[in-house]
């Protein structure tokens, strides 16, 4: 067995533990502080102290029309919204260990960066920022995170 087939067998022993220990503790939760799932998805998923949040993206709170004209606007709704998923759950902000933003422009990823630093000027989380062709909506920004508790 070579060292990488054994870290391999060794990397997938420990996640498979992981997943059975973690299987039972799966809890769903929401907010009504933003706009309720359009679709087959939960707002937020909390494994252990983990918690996965959905993609957002910048709807007014009944989910029906788009809040923020520019990348500023709808960047800045966006983290309002996880803010306040955060909050619901006693977390903030802080809590952020890793986000995934999706941009229809990467030539905006200034404009993004300045709102985004903003909220995330002290120790900000890991993240990818990914173009993609389009957003639900027609929207310029979506991002998900994940927070520790």
């Amino acid at each position: 067995m070579t060292k990488l087939t054994f870290l391999m067998t060794l990397l997938t022993a420990f996640v498979v533990s992981c997943g059975a220990r973690e299987a039972g503790s799966r809890k769903i939760h929401s907010t009504d502080a933003v706009y309720p799932a359009a679709g087959p998805y939960s707002q937020m998923v909390q494994v252990n102290n983990l918690y996965f949040l959905s993609g957002v993206i910048p709807l007014n709170s009944q989910g029906s029309a788009i809040q923020g004209d520019d990348i500023e606007g709808q960047t800045r709704q966006v983290i309002e919204y996880i803010a306040a998923k955060l909050e619901s759950q006693n977390m903030s902000l802080e809590n952020v260990v890793m986000s995934n933003v999706y941009m229809t422009d990467l030539s905006e990823v200034g404009a993004m960066n300045r709102v985004y630093g903003e909220y995330f000027s002290v120790r900000p989380p890991a993240r990818a920022t990914v173009g993609v062709s389009s957003l639900p909506r027609g929207v310029k920004v979506e991002i998900s995170v994940i927070a520790s508790k």
